[in-house]
């Protein structure tokens, strides 16, 4: 049983999150989208990743690998090959799709097929100014200070 989420009464009550809704709509819908071929997602360092996908009996011209808006898709697709007497067929060759929703900032360093492994290494890349910042506190002296002018009093009549 599908459970399907209502998402708008946070939309009336958010500014700027329409991401992250985007985010949890999507993976809600990946859920019926098959696992096959199977793969890992391993954290190779502070702001390195690899992912590694199954994929035994493709060939590199038989992958493609797209990335766009923090969207990275791989699909296969055989070649189709002359029909053989094949008497068991247990090497699956259908087609697949597999979608990554990447967080911002993480971009793909490489890709590299090995022993029907298919290895993507992806990096983190923060730009300077978006990475935290010490902020040096100066002593009360140092900072420019408004003059007040006097107040001035009145004289009561009377």
């Amino acid at each position: 049983m599908a459970t399907s989420y209502d998402y708008a009464p946070l939309f009336r009550s958010s500014v700027g999150f329409d991401r992250i809704f985007n985010l949890l709509e999507n993976a809600h819908r990946a859920r019926t989208i098959s696992d096959w071929p199977p793969y890992d997602i391993v954290k190779t360092g502070d702001d390195s990743y690899r992912i590694s996908i199954a994929v035994a009996g493709f060939a590199s011209d038989d992958l493609e690998i797209t990335f766009q808006s923090n969207l990275l898709t791989v699909t296969g697709k055989k070649q189709e090959a002359a029909q053989e007497g094949y008497l068991h067929r247990g090497i699956a060759g259908r087609p697949f799709e597999h979608r990554f929703e990447l967080a911002d900032h993480v971009r793909v360093h490489a890709a590299d097929l090995n022993n029907g492994l298919l290895e993507i290494e992806l990096v983190r890349e923060v730009p300077e100014e978006m990475k935290p910042r010490k902020i040096d506190i100066q002593a009360e002296t140092a900072l420019p200070r408004k003059e007040v002018s006097p107040q001035i009093e009145a004289r009561k009549t009377g």
